[in-house]
């Protein structure tokens, strides 16, 4: 055990425990939505103990010219697709109009490509007047999961709840104000990475997203779960 921190075994025993965590929400029908590719089985455990239904959320990061790694922003699904800045990079780099717009077609591109291969001709449930519950398997820096509370903002849901089962105490501060609520089972100190954090931590597959995606609408329809 690290730091004092809790231990999960893998990302399905995360989930269940966060599920735990979140019985509460059962009687408001939510929705989950898992950020890909880690946060989907750790949301197909909420969404099975919550009863509720299971799809990705895909947030894309715009990269700074030359330092890709560097996020000046990110584009989040939805209809349309949300530009969510980070000003501070922004005010840094200082990349053009025309360098933002190419990458933000080059990431719509991208998008519609990962949801083409997770959800088929689905479109993203419509989330007016939902509980939204958005899951990841950790946070370390937050960049993606500010972008993802940034953009379901302007989603129409009812009420946004983040779920997640480790993140640095700090950075989830910095994220409460953009949530509804937050749950979080343990905010280790220190925190270096959320990998650590759990006995088995396998880098989770394009497969595996869309088995569990397939097995969650399987099970709300009354079919078997793996």
């Amino acid at each position: 055990m690290t730091s004092g921190g809790r231990l999960f075994q893998d990302r399905r025993a995360a989930g269940a425990a966060l599920a735990r965590a979140l019985l509460g929400y059962k009687d408001r029908h939510p929705i989950v939505l898992a950020l890909p590719r880690g946060g989907v089985p750790v949301g197909y455990a909420v969404a099975e103990a919550l009863e509720a239904p299971l799809d990705v959320l895909i947030v894309r990061k715009i990269g700074a010219p030359g330092y890709e790694e560097l996020g000046v922003g990110a584009l989040v699904e939805g209809d349309p697709p949300q530009v969510v800045l980070n000003e501070d990079v922004m005010a840094a780099v200082a990349p053009s109009g025309a360098y933002l717009e190419t990458e933000r077609m080059h990431q719509i591109a991208e998008m519609e490509r990962r949801r083409a291969l997770y959800r088929g001709d689905r479109p993203l449930p419509s989330l007016t007047g939902r509980t939204v519950i958005l899951v990841d398997d950790g946070i370390a820096t937050g960049g993606t999961v500010r972008a993802a509370l940034k953009g379901l903002s302007a989603s129409g849901a009812a009420a946004v709840v983040l779920a997640v089962p480790v993140a640095p105490a700090d950075v989830l501060r910095s994220l409460r104000p953009l949530a509804d609520a937050v749950v979080c089972l343990d905010t280790p100190q220190p925190f270096s990475s959320v990998g650590e954090h759990y006995v088995h931590f396998p880098q989770t597959s394009d497969e595996e997203v869309i088995a569990l995606l397939a097995a969650a609408r399987a099970h709300r329809a009354g079919g078997s779960a793996p």
